[in-house]
């Protein structure tokens, strides 16, 4: 069974390792930030804030455009609905009038004075009642002269507007745009340190696994040497033969044990060359894997203060919440007026600037346009009182999250301190199982202690020595989580 065992972990290495490379915890974490798709997408998204911004500040400048369009039209234009008649007089200087010659109204002399006549006999004012006169010649105007072809109406204008004032739209519009430029950078600086504490964690795990993969190796090494010295006990009568029956199960148990570290150490490798983009053929070597201590420094407490200001949580928040009281300043722009000067160059066909006629005409048209809301039934109102509630639910967001970092770093410097303690208490009890296997070794090629206390002492041993390696771990664990909650990673 042992060799079958044996057989199947090399056989699972042949397979994995055809190259080896010694990485560092860096080269790792910069490998993973170039194969991470999440950093990719994270840092697209910054460069779609920088265009969005870029979008947001051609806003301030003039709009000009170019539009042409053609009309149908079923009926022709006609000025007047019938033929016209246009009386006949005299112009005297600029003024028109008439002469006594020119009209067939009866004429009368009363009191010395000349009086017209309507054609019942009645005296009128000419000036106030033009219309008795009774003209002896007219002039004709056809309607088919005053009727023009615009069924077929062709427009072209090319258009300037350029906003004067609205309202503080535009620009709460631009600070919103870099706002959120510099939530997008946020968002990619928090998605480079997950990368970074993920692969650190998946790092220290292997260098745990090895370290603990090589203390069982020594106790098999251990459990060999035993069954050769109790060998030797046995053939001078000193040891029972059943007593090499229970190291060989103990050696057994270790061996298997030791099948499950080297699968754990290959499957959390292949993790590590996958997140990394490293070829599963080549087996990966850490720097540190072969290091029993890691000289870990103590970490100093933090203040509060410094934590807020470094959160990436904070800085988000903080960022939605002054891209939210630029919405409100948009939401209060639609209760203003807005303002903007316009300018057109307008051509139609037909020519409408001197007759109907069937060419194209162009004319500049200057102005200011002028857009008062009057009458919105409080939608405006609702809009603008709806901005104001997401601000408070930002600042209320912010305020819990201060709360809950505060927290979180007591609590995170508490379990780092606990792990220090517990690093000095592995290493004492490393010291004493060391001290007490060195003992039941002596005692045991003596003759007076038996195999079982030897394996026991060798066991405690091998497991003083993995607590140790735990908690080494430990501490680079939890100083990595103290660097990310404090914000130093």
């Amino acid at each position: 069974m042992k060799k079958i065992i044996v057989a199947l972990v090399g056989f699972s290495v042949a397979n994995f390792t055809f190259s080896q490379t010694i990485y560092s915890l860096d080269s790792l974490q910069k490998l993973a930030k170039e194969n991470s798709k999440e950093l990719a997408i994270a840092k697209l998204k910054t460069t779609l804030t920088q265009y969005e911004k870029s979008a947001a500040f051609t806003k301030f400048l003039p709009e000009i455009t170019i539009q042409g369009g053609y009309v149908r039209n079923f009926e022709e234009l006609s000025l007047i609905s019938k033929d016209m008649l246009l009386p006949i007089g005299s112009l005297n200087g600029n003024q028109f009038s008439f002469t006594p010659d020119q009209i067939n109204n009866p004429i009368e002399i009363r009191n010395g004075n000349i009086v017209l006549l309507d054609k019942n006999g009645q005296p009128f004012n000419p000036q106030t009642e033009p219309s008795k006169i009774l003209w002896k010649e007219y002039a004709v105007i056809p309607k088919e002269s005053l009727t023009f072809d615009t069924r077929n109406l062709f427009i072209a204008s090319l258009n300037f507007i350029q906003p004067l004032f609205m309202g503080g739209k535009i620009i709460a519009y631009n600070k919103i745009a870099r706002l959120r430029t510099d939530l997008s950078n946020y968002e990619a600086d928090e998605c480079n340190e997950d990368i970074e504490i993920f692969v650190e964690q998946l790092y220290w795990q292997i260098v745990s696994l090895v370290n603990k993969h090589d203390a069982i190796v020594s106790l098999i090494e251990l459990l060999n040497q035993t069954e050769k010295d109790l060998q030797i006990l046995i053939e001078t009568g000193i040891s029972a033969p059943s007593e090499r029956l229970n190291v060989a199960v103990k050696r057994d148990e270790a061996e298997l044990n030791e099948l499950q570290i080297l699968n754990a150490i290959l499957l959390s490798k292949m993790s590590l060359a996958q997140l990394c983009g490293i070829q599963l053929n080549n087996e990966i070597i850490l720097k540190d894997e072969g290091l029993e201590n890691l000289h870990s420094v103590p970490q100093e407490r933090v203040s509060l203060d410094s934590i807020i200001s470094r959160r990436w949580e904070i800085k988000k928040l903080t960022t939605v919440g002054d891209i939210q009281k630029q919405k409100e300043r948009i939401e209060r722009s639609a209760l203003l007026p807005s303002i903007s000067f316009i300018g057109t160059y307008t051509g139609t066909n037909p020519a409408i600037n001197n007759g109907f006629q069937k060419h194209f005409s162009f004319d500049w048209h200057l102005g200011i346009l002028v857009n008062i809301p009057l009458l919105h039934w409080g939608e405006n109102i609702y809009s603008l009182k709806a901005a104001k509630c997401e601000s408070n639910i930002t600042r209320l967001r912010l305020e819990e999250a201060k709360e809950k970092i505060n927290l979180q770093a007591e609590q995170s410097y508490l379990r780092l301190t606990e792990s220090w303690r517990k690093l000095q208490m592995t290493e004492i009890n490393l010291e004493r199982a060391g001290e007490n296997l060195k003992a039941a070794n002596e005692g045991f090629l003596e003759g007076v202690i038996p195999a079982s206390s030897l394996m026991e002492a060798q066991t405690a041993w091998v497991k003083a020595r993995a607590e140790r390696i735990d908690a080494e771990i430990e501490i680079k664990i939890n100083e990595m989580n103290y660097k990310k909650v404090t914000g130093r990673l």
